[in-house]
């Protein structure tokens, strides 16, 4: 085709350097690298022991998705930290606030609703109970 340059090596070279590092910024943009995690337990998990949250407080247990705050009168809460956005698990609690590593989104871990976007939808609410002295949360609890 005549009228239409051939690239130069370095814009060739280039192309093929960036291609990798376009592909890591999709990945970062999917749920946690394309890993999923559930976005609830599957059976009852135990978290801690029923004193270790205080009133108007919150505590995240990373390793099971789980965010638990106990309300004023004591009552509790529990919701799932994968985020509703883009499916990635929520990993930094401020205060009562949940905040997404992933693209920004902030909940409110009391009533799991949104407090920033992206997210559009509040954290799935899980059921959260105390048997024994210890707070347990998921199916069944």
């Amino acid at each position: 085709m005549p009228g239409r340059p051939s690239p130069s090596r370095r814009t060739v070279l280039r192309g093929a350097a960036l291609t990798p590092v376009a592909g890591l910024g999709l990945t970062a943009c999917s749920a946690a690298g394309g890993v999923t995690a559930p976005a609830t337990p599957t059976a009852p998990v135990e978290l801690a022991d029923e004193s270790g949250i205080a009133k108007g407080s919150a505590e995240l247990y990373r390793d099971h998705n789980v965010v638990v705050s106990r309300g004023e009168n004591g009552s509790l809460n529990a919701y799932s930290t994968i985020c509703t956005h883009a499916g990635c698990p929520i990993d930094k609690l401020e205060g009562t606030t949940l905040v997404c590593p992933c693209h920004g989104s902030e909940f409110d871990a009391r009533t799991g609703k949104v407090l920033r976007s992206p997210a559009t939808e509040p954290l799935h609410s899980l059921p959260v109970a105390t048997r024994n002295g210890k707070i347990v949360a998921g199916p069944g609890a």
